[in-house]
């Protein structure tokens, strides 16, 4: 069964009371979830995790429409790591250390870097945008916010990011 589908089945399932497809579920979920929050939340990635695997737990009964639970757990994952991202105070500004070169073996972590002097909402639209693919419009409803403004914090997270890279 592909994992869309699989997912939609153990919604509907859990939504009936079974406990079983809750829990495979969840674990279902939870490399989504993670692959979502760890950019943003950098090293509270796992607590964003977490929060938002709760949030699905107990709002479950509230997904009218078991077809779209990727985009509703993509909604609330980026909402629970934008929140614990600024929970940590993640969006004060840090100094700059030296980029290496391209093919050093350090540059994934300057990229985690320079993502970290970022802020936490700044990170969310990079991760929308950049990593999950979606287009202005569906990073703004996920973000809940107007499309201008999506696409206005995408521009300054993208300059930012080339000028803290570049520094």
């Amino acid at each position: 069964m592909p994992p869309v589908d699989r997912g939609v089945s153990l919604v509907r399932a859990a939504r009936r009371g079974d406990t079983l497809a809750l829990h495979d579920l969840l674990d279902h979920l939870t490399p989504y979830i993670s692959r979502i929050c760890r950019p943003i939340a950098l090293d509270d990635g796992p607590d964003a995790t977490q929060e938002a695997l709760v949030a699905v737990f107990t709002s479950l009964k509230s997904l009218r429409e078991p077809d779209a639970l990727y985009g509703w757990v993509r909604r609330i994952a980026v909402h629970e790591a934008v929140r614990v991202a600024r929970r940590a105070a993640r969006d004060r500004p840090a100094e700059l250390a030296d980029v290496p070169e391209r093919g050093d073996p350090q540059l994934a972590a300057d990229i985690g870097d320079v993502l970290s002097r970022l802020s936490p909402h700044h990170r969310a639209v990079l991760v929308l945008r950049d990593v999950e693919g979606l287009d202005e419009e569906s990073a703004a409803a996920v973000l809940g916010v107007a499309p201008g403004t999506a696409k206005s914090r995408l521009h300054r997270a993208r300059q930012s990011f080339r000028k803290a890279w570049s520094a």
